[in-house]
């Protein structure tokens, strides 16, 4: 029996959306119905071979004079969480230095063109040192009064580079015209009120990312490539109103995942986001999540939307051994795990930030970390779990200008109540512990210098420390002191002290306090400022550059491998 077959409602996916419309790529195009004559008994097969050589189409097989199943692809299916082949499936996040002028764009974009299977979700950072010039232009206008305002050198740094940026790109100049006059709007009104509130800070910062975006995406549209802007702070991010330093509620999660997932069936273009933002939740002011928050941005789409990978193009080859500036023969490190990574960021790599590990821990998201500079390098791949039966030392950390205190009990031996006592104080100030050591009537501690993101913890702090500090216990406060964070393998713990000593006492350096965090990926010792550098290149050659024969058993410093499920 011959039966009629119509196939209906054609349409191309999100997945040639990488592909510049101009190009020659050979596309699946159908017209609005075809009819075949057919058995029943073959219509199926005919629709399993349709659907294998289009599958980017939305079809409808109807037919008549049989009782056929229908097969019919609704788009929520087709290009929904549940079709892999047509959803967002990863995020590229691209910092301020990726970005920093039009020919940077430019190679981006040719970056993000090159990987044609991907359908990213691309994070942006303001445009090189555009928010530090948002900062202190906004710190000029506190006392250089309303009319001098325009003569602020980084307010006219900004405008200049933006709209040149638009300029050589050939994109309208009308897309940041707006944030440009309100910019100019809202330091003259800095400069009225004499004062630079955070909350008003973080609207000021607001502006780099706002406008790096708008100019990246018309520079996509404008070469054929459809994408559309995002303010994260408009699309569900929904941070605590702790301004300059928020955190991300759990809100945000459905709220993103749903624009994002909505916008794309009902008009597929690549998303770019605004890094960095967000929206408090009670004030609804826009918000920021301290410094590399766009890595956190980028961390939380990719939770959001369960994708397969978070890229984050960096200016480096993946995370380091240690800082290319103390010492240039740093190697990049191939695999981590989430716990050495987080650990590695709040010790002071600024490779990626401190809270970004989080959302992909939890959503259990490989975090791939390249060089936007030199995409072609392996970079370093971040996943749950890896293959540390080879690993000893992945990489040595500095963090510079700490302040060690040392408290001592005053009460007897014995006496309850004394850890919850310090450790209420410092909740009292607001005032963040690094590294600490104990024993029953004392305390070693290092404070984190860094306060807020904007400014360092100052001298007037330190002594209302120690004030309220020394009606329960005598304290020694020690500054100009570092942190040197060994992340690794703890469980070899003895052989990496031992080698460490061993380097350290050659090189005449007293190790001051030491603590092995709860994480067991991270042993630190706290020197004096003027002797780190010393230390890690001292250390760096003795782990990284030497056949260690102190290390025996077949254990070399060495980074072992992802873990292999």
């Amino acid at each position: 029996m011959a039966t009629a077959m119509h196939l209906t409602s054609v349409k191309t996916s999100g997945s040639d959306l990488l592909a510049p419309r101009s190009s020659s790529r050979q596309r699946c195009v159908l017209p609005q119905q075809l009819h075949f004559a057919t058995s029943v008994g073959s219509s199926l097969l005919l629709s399993r071979s349709v659907k294998k050589s289009c599958r980017s189409g939305v079809f409808k097989v109807c037919c008549a004079g049989a009782n056929v199943d229908v097969l019919e692809k609704s788009s929520a299916v087709t290009q929904g969480f549940g079709d892999s082949e047509n959803q967002l499936n990863c995020v590229m996040k691209f910092g301020g230095s990726s970005v920093a002028s039009a020919e940077r764009m430019r190679e981006v974009a040719d970056l993000v063109l090159s990987f044609p299977n991907e359908r990213p979700v691309i994070v942006l950072s303001a445009m090189g040192k555009t928010t530090n010039n948002l900062l202190q232009a906004g710190e000029k206008a506190v006392s250089c009064g309303v009319t001098n305002v325009s003569c602020i050198d980084e307010l006219s740094f900004i405008k200049e580079l933006h709209l040149r940026t638009v300029k050589e790109l050939g994109v309208d100049e009308s897309i940041i015209a707006t944030h440009l006059e309100e910019l100019d709007q809202l330091l003259k009104g800095i400069a009225m009120m004499k004062e630079l509130t955070l909350r008003t800070r973080d609207y000021l910062v607001s502006f780099g990312e706002c406008m790096s975006t708008r100019i990246f995406a018309a520079y996509l549209n404008k070469i054929g490539v459809k994408a559309r802007q995002y303010d994260a702070f408009e699309i569900g991010f929904i941070t605590t109103d702790d301004f300059t330093n928020a955190d991300i509620l759990e809100a945000t999660y459905p709220a993103v995942a749903k624009r994002l997932h909505d916008d794309w069936i009902t008009d597929p273009a690549i998303p770019i986001v605004t890094g960095f933002l967000g929206k408090g939740w009670r004030t609804c002011a826009v918000t920021t999540l301290g410094r590399g928050g766009s890595d956190l941005t980028a961390t939380t789409i990719g939770k959001a939307l369960g994708l397969r990978e978070i890229q984050v193009w960096k200016d480096v080859d993946g995370v380091l051994t240690c800082d290319p500036n103390i010492y240039t023969r740093a190697e990049p490190v191939p695999y981590l795990t989430f716990d050495e990574a987080a650990e590695l960021a709040y010790f002071g790599a600024q490779v990626l930030h401190p809270q970004s590990m989080r959302p992909a821990r939890e959503g259990d998201i490989p975090v791939r970390v390249k060089n936007s500079y030199n995409p072609n390098a392996p970079g370093t791949l971040i996943t749950r779990t890896r293959d540390m039966s080879k690993a000893v030392l992945t990489s040595i950390v500095l963090k510079r200008n700490v302040t060690m205190l040392d408290i001592v009990s005053t009460r007897m031996l014995g006496q309850f109540g004394f850890l919850a006592k310090v450790f209420s104080i410092f909740e009292d100030l607001g005032i963040s512990v690094d590294v600490v050591a104990t024993s029953e009537v004392s305390i070693s501690l290092t404070l984190d210098p860094s306060k807020l993101w904007s400014r360092e913890l100052i001298q007037q702090e330190l002594d209302h420390v120690v004030e309220e500090l020394e009606k329960i216990a005598v304290v020694h406060l020690l500054q100009r002191r570092s942190i040197i964070s060994l992340i690794g393998n703890v469980q070899r713990s003895s052989l990496i002290l031992e080698k460490v000593f061993n380097v350290l006492r050659t090189n005449g350096v007293n190790v001051q306090m030491i603590s092995q965090g709860a994480s067991k990926v991270n042993i630190s010792l706290i020197v004096n400022d003027d002797e780190a550098e010393q230390c890690v290149r001292a250390l760096h050659s003795a782990f990284f550059e030497s056949d260690l024969p102190e290390l025996d058993h077949g254990y070399r410093s060495g980074n072992g491998s992802a873990a292999t499920s």
